[in-house]
């Protein structure tokens, strides 16, 4: 299982990359949403791939009479996809904002809202 879940979470970096790589602002957005997802998966795979029960302790108990799913994992990831939502959510709207303004999503074409050089000036 912890074999298959690397290859996913290669596959996964290896897209991310990729996508992140070409000049499409929203191809740079899914890549970097496919690095989030890669990075959960990495955690999720560090704390153990097991069928275990939920980590909830019996009234009259100090502690599990089984082992448990590790929770830790667990809550780092629902955090992570929390914030991943919302930083993707933000991300759209920029990018709305972005093909509104200047009509591409081109980053080579945006270069509106760079400064212009003397030098550059001077060249036309």
């Amino acid at each position: 299982m912890e074999t298959a879940v690397a290859l996913a979470i290669g596959i996964l970096v290896a897209t991310g990359v990729y996508l992140m790589l070409e000049r499409c602002l929203l191809q740079y957005l899914f890549g970097l949403v496919l690095l989030s997802n890669a990075a959960n998966l990495a955690i999720f795979a560090a704390g153990r791939l097991t069928r275990a029960t939920p980590p909830l302790v019996p009234a009259g108990m100090t502690e599990p009479p089984q082992p448990v799913a590790n929770p830790l994992s667990q809550a780092l990831i629902l955090t992570a996809l929390v914030i991943g939502f919302g930083l993707l959510a933000f991300a759209l709207a920029l990018i709305a904002r972005s093909y509104a303004r200047f009509g591409t999503l081109n980053s080579d074409r945006i270069r509106v809202a760079e400064p212009v050089t003397p030098e550059e000036n001077r060249d036309g």
